[in-house]
């Protein structure tokens, strides 16, 4: 079933519980508003220190609902570097730890990150440590996979 059959089924409802149509926005909207898109073809010629970031979630195959342990997983643009965090839980908390153990175990300074828009990464936790550690902060445009192969 696709979205918009889901949204059909559920009109009626929805206009039940408050009269007005839902609509994604708040807080998790504005941060995405804020931090700009970088693709990958921007990136041009970084020097160490820009880091491609991202979760894998440990649950044994197909995705299921749960809490399972996660790889925080940042990755060196310009050199190919590459540190893993295990994380008990998903944790916007744990997730800025976990860039302060990096940034600690670093040959070179940490200058940014490119995350995609997960909430775990799109929230104020997160701006507020990068813009406190003069980081940069970038996304990858929403739906689109950054992949190189054709």
């Amino acid at each position: 079933m696709s979205a918009a059959t889901i949204d059909r089924a559920l009109k009626k409802n929805r206009e039940q519980i408050d009269g007005k149509k839902r609509r994604r926005s708040g807080v998790g909207s504005a941060i995405r508003r804020s931090v700009p898109v970088r693709t990958f073809a921007d990136w041009g010629d970084p020097e160490p220190g820009f880091f491609e970031v991202d979760m894998v979630e440990h649950c044994g195959g197909i995705k299921q609902d749960g809490n399972f342990v996660h790889s925080l997983v940042l990755t060196d643009i310009a050199s190919g570097w590459t540190e893993c965090i295990a994380m008990p839980v998903r944790n916007q908390s744990l997730i800025v730890t976990g860039f302060a153990k990096v940034a600690a175990l670093l040959p070179f300074p940490m200058l940014g990150i490119d995350t995609d828009n997960d909430s775990a990464f799109m929230n104020q936790t997160v701006v507020d440590y990068c813009q406190g550690k003069k980081l940069v902060q970038t996304r990858s445009r929403a739906y689109k996979k950054m992949t190189t192969f054709g």
